[in-house]
């Protein structure tokens, strides 16, 4: 079963940049759309940023993340990333990774990020 590993959550002032990693166990990973997850604190977890198989990526929720977060993908590695600058209070969650439609595996741990003054 496909595992995903997530990392480089942290606790970061506002206005601060972070860059997170997922990586995705198994031979397949070139073949999965991927997304990036967050859960903030009391909500429900949503998909915010995508990133398809030949590296194009969609913001889903732009007004909030796009022109700040970037993501991006490394084959080679079987990982995506998510740059994070001017990072904001409401940004404040667990961040997860998954791959998209019918390869979705399990969740991993997240990775939590907390921007804080």
């Amino acid at each position: 079963q496909v595992q995903f590993v997530e990392s480089g959550g942290g606790l970061v002032r506002p206005g601060g940049n972070l860059t997170l990693t997922c990586v995705v166990s198994g031979n397949r990973f070139n073949s999965y759309s991927m997304g990036w997850y967050r859960q903030p604190p009391g909500k429900q977890r949503e998909l915010f940023a995508t990133i398809t198989t030949n590296n194009i990526p969609h913001y889903l929720d732009s007004d909030s993340v796009k022109g700040r977060f970037t993501i991006f993908r490394d084959n080679a590695k079987n990982m995506i990333s998510l740059q994070m600058n001017n990072l904001q209070v409401e940004d404040t969650a667990v961040y997860y990774c998954n791959a998209l439609f019918s390869a979705a595996g399990a969740w991993g741990q997240g990775t939590e990020v907390i921007v804080s003054a």
